[in-house]
Formats: structure tokens, C-alpha cells, sequence
């Protein structure tokens, strides 16, 4: 959280704004030396504003609030390269929601891994009326993501996440397994 910062220096200091009669009062001086040590930090936070609002620069604080002001899909547990990378991609996920390529990045943010997406549907043209119709008649959507150590968290994120992404007239099953190790050498 925001706060007072021991040292910091104002960046407009009251005392030289006062009219000439307090310039030498030394009473005033310090009574407004206590509002700029007060005012400081919020001066600080107003000369900085527009990297308060770039994710990569912000403060991680900031960043979670941030979060949840711009709709990006996270649970606060996220590492921070993760949490400011889902911040910066908000706006493009909410333009891409409801596809499959949104699904997959959205998905990829919270958990650091590709998805593994299998989908009913398709698309197709025909020169002829009538043409065979592309995917399965019932629709249906599944995902699943190998992890390295699943717990029974990730399970219900990955639900949470594939049910806000999905597109709205999909039906969907998840599965989270443990991925496969590769010996090291």
C-alpha cells in the first residue's frame, strides 16, 4: 500500500510558496515542513502516474488491484511475472473471448503451460447447397493441461477459467494431470 516514505523529499515544497511575512517565521516553516513530509509521497505518486498504469513497471500492490480493474483472469497466487503478464493481455483477451485462441491464451497466463484443446466444431464452404457439414452434431469442448505438480486447486481453476473463456453455448469437461518428466542429464 501507498504510505509515507521516510527521507522523501517534496517535489513542490510549501515553505517557499508562503508570503514574504512567513518566509522567515520559523514556526511556519516547520508547520509546513510537517504537511510536506504528509504530502510527499502522494506528490510522488502524482509526478509517476502513468507508470502506475503500465503493468511493468507498476508496484506489485497496484498491480493486483489493477487486476481486478481490468477483468484479467487471475486468483492472487500467481507469480508476479505472471500476474503482470495476464494485466498487460487483459484487454487483448477480452477482445479474443469466446475463441479458441483466447481460450488457449487465457489459460496459458494462469498456468504457465500450452493447453491441450479439443473441440466439436469447424468451418467449411461448398459450391454445392447442401454439402457435408464440418465437426460432430452435439458440440462439446475439452481442455487439459499437464502440470508438473497438479494439486486439487488447479482443477478448479482451470474450471473457472475454461467456463469464463469458453464460447457461452459450449459445453466442456477439464482434466489437470501431471506432465510427463524427462530425465535430466
Amino acid at each position: 500500500m501507498r504510505g509515507s516514505v521516510d527521507g522523501l523529499g517534496s517535489s513542490v515544497p510549501i515553505g517557499g510558496m508562503l508570503p514574504a511575512v512567513f518566509a522567515d517565521d520559523d514556526l511556519a516553516q516547520r508547520f509546513v515542513g510537517g504537511l510536506d513530509e504528509v504530502m510527499a509521497p502522494i506528490l510522488n505518486v502524482l509526478d509517476c502516474l502513468p507508470a502506475y498504469f503500465d503493468p511493468a513497471l507498476a508496484p506489485v500492490d497496484f498491480t493486483r488491484w489493477l487486476a481486478g480493474w481490468v477483468g484479467a483472469e487471475t486468483d492472487g497466487t500467481e507469480p508476479e511475472p505472471r500476474l503482470r503478464a495476464a494485466v498487460a493481455a487483459a484487454a487483448y483477451l477480452h477482445r479474443v473471448r469466446g475463441t479458441r485462441r483466447g481460450l488457449s491464451e487465457t489459460v496459458r497466463l494462469a498456468f504457465g503451460v500450452e493447453p491441450e484443446i479439443s473441440e466439436s466444431g469447424g468451418a467449411d464452404w461448398s459450391a454445392r447447397p447442401l454439402g457435408p457439414v464440418p465437426g460432430e452434431p452435439r458440440p462439446h469442448l475439452h481442455v487439459t493441461v499437464r502440470l508438473p505438480d497438479p494439486g486439487p486447486a488447479d482443477e478448479y481453476r482451470l474450471d473457472t477459467l475454461v467456463a469464463a473463456a469458453r464460447p457461452a453455448h459450449m459445453p466442456y469437461t477439464v482434466k489437470v494431470t501431471a506432465a510427463e518428466r524427462t530425465p535430466e542429464r
